[in-house]
């Protein structure tokens, strides 16, 4: 849908999203990482509907993916990092009780 113009090139990074390693430039954010990687979805609600990041600046929060074993972190507002693991979170988080 949408490609960088290449003057923005730049340096890439290597993360990976759902076991898949993929490059993707410097500066891009995690959801774009998923979104690059050729997912139809980044996560599902409790209810089983597809979400994608729809806003990418924060807002939506259709976007939330587990982002180095952190669960429901926003990812169109994470820039991604070397080695970064992104999960899609699917169905209903569970909820640690012994969480303070």
């Amino acid at each position: 849908m949408f490609r960088p113009r290449s003057e923005e090139r730049r340096t890439a990074v290597v993360v990976t999203v759902e076991d898949r390693k993929i490059a993707v430039p410097v500066g891009a954010s995690a959801a774009a990482a998923v979104l690059a990687a050729g997912f139809d979805s980044i996560r599902e609600t409790a209810g089983g509907s597809e979400r994608m990041p729809y806003c990418m600046m924060g807002v939506c929060f259709d976007c939330l993916a587990e982002i180095d074993d952190v669960p429901n972190r926003q990812s169109c507002m994470i820039e991604v990092r070397d080695g970064m693991r992104i999960s899609r979170q699917i169905g209903a988080r569970r909820i640690d009780p012994t969480a303070g």
